[in-house]
């Protein structure tokens, strides 16, 4: 797939053409690309390098399946921002490799790489440049060396090479064979196996430029008698020596080379074979942390959510200006993709795009960055290069991981470098765990660990006193993710557990042998020697118990971190990961808990015990077993179920709809959510995330499971959010909308779900939605075909009197109905009685709200007259107009003033005020035609609750609580 602009593939496109005049050709296979077969008319063939061309084109156009998850918006020309690039002297070099922490300053002008091939007065006339980039790891290396093998290919910089050879440095490193130079640059690249420029011929070389990325993968030796000399590009020589002879300038002398590579390998290569150094600084100021951003989510997001993306990219900007601590993760290119990844995730979720996890967006970055990296441990050259690597992810579990772990555990979030010091490198012993340890510390323990912007918040007074630094994760989740997968991997074990592995390991692959040797001589071993076999079988059984208790540990530690006592006043935790990148702008919501809260840690958890994060993992050489997942799901379903037996915090409740997401397993999610009899979520902002989450669970549940309640009042829901939760409306009784965003555009949709067959909404409440009398129109169509709603709230709705009076004819046609809540709609007197009429009539109807309603005294009095059934046989109507009926206190007095005291923030002052004066006047009158001094009293304390009401209202105080 190609994804470059036209304007770059031009150029190809009119060479192309220029072949195909007077030739025949077979068709090309679009997968390989392999040439078949031409017949020519003429002399003429397709030039080896334009083919060359348009192959790295295709190749380095890929983007890896990460980037697809945008959504399939970007390219490579469209998402790139240049990180800094500083060409090095000696004395810069010589400090890298000191301690990882320490800030360095440079006064260097930046440099592009063509810059760095232009020929300098040191190095000899007629040979090539050696040119060696470096960096540490996320800085951007691989990004550079994408950007420049496209830009060659579009002939946009270094044009006068006419020949660019990439090469990846890891797939060098797997070959075992001598080969020869041309041997192989034609195994990777068919088409250039005989191209004169590789003869060795003349300077023809000159025009040539190898890319060798990634040096560090490869063991080089520039001892003489370890590489022996080599001048012919045909001589077969193991791959390492090849590369050692074109940076000696044996091999084709006249040829550039441009090398990548880690801060630790920086001086494998001898600094006599190398003529320049640049080093990749990354995004050093804001600005280009901006483009970066603009770029991937304003440029690339669909018409509909430009504004909120430029919303987006300006409340980043302004984080990023305050000097906060994700500006200094943003030093890194690769934390400005996690960045722009998991707000993408957080605020562009939709039902079209492919499923995508928290977890999974970490478990991409981290493969992203670590994919196929490995950690050396110092053997000699002679030993195969796989035998003395392992797996960096897997080492940075064990280091920083712990780390992590150990700050979740105590609630710690910075640490001192003594610290750092004592987790990281303090048991070391070997000379190879050494030098492992100084190359993680220089190329790896950086990219997860930054000095604290914030320190002097939070440390405490004796680390103040001795002013001693301390460092944080780059970025916080990245502490939980790494304390999850610490403990999943099972690198938390005790004593106990790590000597019973050890024990059932060697047992294990002599059970076979124990086995025939039992069978031999049973007959001839004594009774009591014989049980010492048996016991001995038996042991990896002993294993497996001690190892599934600990499955349970972490089952328990789940449940327990999800629902902490002191978290339960937090913002829910997407809204916490989201404030931890763009910041917390206006007044700040009360924390009710000092210690640090850990909620992703347990989601976390579940994440990566999903099989598409464990295969990803499983590239990084991290390896969760199936059986280990197995024994956690199966004992976290009866904590879960246990907690949800206790009432919960909508914030809870929200992280638990996140954590059975995470887990992606249908199984274990409905039979939790099946223990659940009611959802309340009230007060959570329902992004378009949360709303697919909630869906996407519910959705899990048999056809037969119904909520008896889902509460999604004040929750911000509009028209789009609202589309998304259809698919979960299905599974209540009792629908709450109020306090939303829902305009005429959203009737349509309630109306489509009241006429479904699987609907069994029995109440829907929509108070304080601007739906107007064209949206209530809309709803109302619903009526004479539903057969399950018996509750009707659309009061302070906008409804006015032609959305009632469409109302009262619809009423008839709908046989179930028994409340309907009408209340502060201005609906004046003759649709009021309308409406009270129609009711009457209406076979179930037993109440109506009309209060805050402007009615005259008059049409009260004949609202209640009416609310009298004509007949014996029928049933009287409740009219509620106000909290008298006639000279008698309403019977619902107490919940009318309570429903006016709940909406004060959010209605009407002065309508409020006006309407509560009526009240007032209302019980003066009443308590004028009391006869009894009881009744007389009563009507006082249901004025003196009224005159309370409306100094709260005048005053503009919050509503207190009863």
């Amino acid at each position: 797939m190609n994804l470059l602009p036209h304007r770059q593939m031009s150029h190809l496109l009119k060479t192309w053409r220029m072949w195909q005049m007077g030739m025949e050709a077979a068709p090309w296979p679009v997968s390989g690309f392999y040439c078949r077969k031409f017949t020519t008319s003429n002399s003429l063939e397709p030039d080896p390098i334009e083919i060359h061309k348009r192959k790295l084109l295709l190749w380095f156009s890929h983007l890896p399946q990460e980037e697809k998850q945008f959504g399939g918006f970007f390219s490579p020309e469209t998402m790139h921002v240049d990180p800094l690039i500083l060409e090095t002297d000696a004395e810069e070099r010589a400090g890298l490799l000191g301690s990882p922490f320490q800030t360095q300053t440079h006064c260097n002008r930046s440099v592009t790489v063509e810059q760095l091939f232009q020929h300098t007065d040191t190095w000899s006339d007629g040979r090539g440049l050696n040119v060696l980039i470096y960096g540490a790891v996320g800085t951007g290396k691989s990004t550079v060396v994408r950007k420049l093998v496209l830009d060659w290919c579009a002939g946009t910089t270094l044009s006068h090479f006419q020949l660019l050879i990439p090469f990846s440095c890891e797939d060098l490193s797997q070959l075992s064979k001598v080969t020869s130079l041309r041997d192989l640059v034609s195994r990777k690249y068919l088409h250039l196996k005989k191209h004169p420029l590789l003869s060795g011929e003349g300077k023809q070389a000159k025009d040539v430029l190898f890319l060798f990325n990634g040096m560090e993968k490869m063991q080089l030796d520039f001892r003489i008698g370890a590489s022996e000399l080599c001048s012919d590009p045909n001589e077969g020589l193991p791959p390492s020596v090849v590369v050692v002879n074109l940076l000696r300038k044996y091999l084709l002398p006249e040829a550039s080379i441009l090398i990548t590579t880690r801060l630790s390998a920086l001086n494998c290569i001898p600094q006599k074979y190398v003529t320049r150094y640049a080093q990749i600084r990354g995004f050093n100021d804001p600005s280009r942390q901006r483009a970066y951003f603009t770029s991937r989510l304003l440029k690339q997001s669909d018409t509909a959510h430009n504004q909120e993306a430029q919303d987006l990219v300006e409340l980043l900007y302004l984080n990023l200006q305050r000097e906060s601590q994700l500006a200094a993760a943003c030093f890194l290119p690769s934390y400005c993709w996690l960045t722009c990844a998991t707000l993408h995730f957080l605020r562009f979720t939709n039902t079209k795009a492919p499923i995508r996890t928290l977890t999974g967006i970490y478990t991409s970055f981290l493969r992203l960055n670590f994919g196929g990296e490995v950690l050396g441990t110092g053997a000699g050259t002679d030993m195969p290069i796989q035998e003395h690597q392992s797996s960096l992810m897997l080492y940075v579990v064990r280091t920083v991981g712990k780390l992590a772990f150990e700050g979740v555990t105590y609630k710690r979030t910075s640490f001192s470098e003594a610290e750092l010091e004592q987790w990281i490198g303090g048991k070391t012993k070997t000379d190879e765990e050494l030098h492992q340890l100084a190359m993680f510390r220089t190329d790896v323990l950086d990219f997860f660990l930054a000095p604290s912007i914030e320190s002097g918040k939070s440390i405490s007074q004796d680390l103040r006193e001795n002013n001693e630094k301390q460092y944080v994760f780059a970025v916080p989740a990245m502490q939980e993710y790494l304390a999850a997968l610490y403990v999943v991997l099972g690198e938390n074990k005790s004593a106990l557990e790590k000597l019973t592995k050890k024990v059932s390991v060697a047992i294990g692959q002599a059970s076979e042998d124990v086995n025939a040797l039992v069978n031999i001589f049973s007959k001839l071993i004594p009774l009591r020697i014989f049980a010492v076999f048996n016991l001995l079988k038996l042991f990896p059984k002993l294993y497996e118990k001690i190892s599934s208790l600990n499955k349970g540990s972490i089952a328990r530690t789940m449940a327990a971190e999800l629902f902490h006592t002191e978290d339960s006043y937090n913002e829910d935790v997407l809204d916490q990961v989201e404030q931890n990148l763009v910041g917390v702008h206006g007044p700040q919501q009360q924390q009710y808990s000092e210690r640090q809260p850990f909620e992703l840690y347990p989601i976390f958890m579940g994440g990566l015990l999903h099989y598409g994060n464990r295969v990803l993992l499983q590239q990084l050489g991290c390896s969760i077993q199936s059986t280990t997942v197995a024994q956690i799901t199966h004992s976290i379903r009866k904590y879960l179920v246990r907690e949800l037996n206790k009432p919960q915090p909508p914030e809870e409740l929200m992280d638990l709809l996140v954590l059975l997401y995470e887990f992606q397993n249908p199984r274990l999610t409905a039979e939790v959510v099946t223990s659940i009899r009611a959802i309340r979520l009230t007060n959570i902002r329902m992004t378009s995330l949360k709303c697919f989450i909630l869906s996407s669970v519910l959705s899990c549940t048999p056809a037969s499971y119904y909520l008896e309640e889902l509460d999604l009042s004040s929750c911000l829901l509009n028209n789009d959010t609202l589309q998304m939760l259809c698919p979960a409306f299905r599974h209540t009784y009792n629908l709450n909308l109020q306090f939303n965003t829902l305009g005429p555009e959203s009737c349509s949709l309630l109306r489509d779900l009241l006429l479904d067959p699987r609907s069994v909404i029995r109440s829907l409440k929509l108070c304080d939605n601007p739906l107007m009398e064209s949206g209530v129109q809309i709803l109302v169509e619903a009526l004479p075909e539903n057969q399950s709603l018996t509750n009707l709230s659309l009061m302070h709705t906008g409804l006015g009197d032609e959305g009632v009076l469409d109302l009262a004819k619809r009423l008839q046609q709908h046989r179930r109905l028994q409340e309907l809540n009408v209340a502060y709609n201005n609906i004046g007197d003759d649709a009021a009685l309308l409406l009270v009429d129609a009711c009457r009539e209406h076979p179930s109807i037993q109440t109506v709200h009309l209060y805050l309603n402007p009615l005259s005294k008059v049409a009260k009095q004949s609202l209640y007259a009416r609310g009298v059934p004509r007949s014996h046989s029928g049933q009287r109507v409740k009219v509620l107009a106000s909290v008298t009926e006639g000279t008698d206190l309403s019977e619902n007095w107490r919940p009318i003033l309570n429903v006016i005291r709940e909406n004060s923030s959010s209605w009407d002052q002065q309508h409020v005020i006006q309407q509560l004066k009526v009240f007032l006047e209302d019980l003066e009158w009443g308590r004028q035609q009391q006869q009894s001094l009881w009744k007389r009293l009563h009507f006082r304390r249901v004025e003196k609750g009224v005159r309370k009401i409306l100094k709260m209202y005048r005053n503009n105080l919050p509503p207190s609580k009863k």
